[in-house]
């Protein structure tokens, strides 16, 4: 099957994200999920991005970049929200790339390399009234990726929701968070 690594978002490696992780798992794929924030784990999107503020999202890229020095070329990169950072950057700067999934974030194509890679296939989701992906600028940049990519997707769902398919979270949508997990797992069959 496919080997992914898989980003977590601002509240660290959550049961949520280590949860969705293993149902990737169980659908047969091997999936690596390293710890960016080194243990620590938050409660709230605030406190989350309190400690990103300490460490700089460059030092979260980097722990990103560092983690997967030894795993082979060909992986997915995915990411949740800012696990989105280092997953959009290896998969459009390391060779041997097999894709991207990146959920309820994209950052412009530009911020990484002059544009997206031939021969890599993305996927995006993310809520169309979320009041971060919808309303910073994540939606236009996916946009501008599924324009100029050969093999992009972006999924809107309806809702106002940034982290809906974490289960562990108030913000869980199950039925988008199931229409998620079925794209996902088409993508990686792919």
């Amino acid at each position: 099957m496919t080997d992914v690594v898989l980003f977590h978002h601002a509240l660290g490696l959550t049961p949520g994200v280590t949860g969705f992780a293993g149902t990737l798992r169980r659908a047969g794929h091997t999936v690596h999920t390293p710890d960016l924030f080194e243990g620590r784990t938050f409660n709230t999107l605030d406190q989350g991005m309190g400690y990103i503020g300490q460490i700089g999202f460059g030092e979260v890229i980097g722990r990103g970049t560092r983690a997967v020095e030894d795993l082979p070329a060909d992986l997915v990169y995915a990411g949740f929200s800012v696990g989105v950072l280092p997953a959009q950057k290896l998969a459009q700067t390391r060779p041997g790339a097999r894709g991207a999934l990146l959920y309820y974030a994209c950052v412009p194509v530009t911020e990484f390399s002059p544009a997206w890679p031939p021969n890599v296939p993305a996927q995006v989701h993310g809520m169309d009234a979320d009041p971060v992906f919808a309303g910073e600028g994540d939606i236009d940049a996916a946009r501008s990726l599924v324009a100029s990519a050969e093999q992009a997707e972006l999924f809107l769902y309806p809702g106002d929701q940034h982290y809906f398919a974490d289960s562990t979270l108030a913000s869980y949508d199950p039925d988008a968070a199931a229409l998620l997990l079925d794209r996902t797992l088409a993508f990686l069959q792919g």
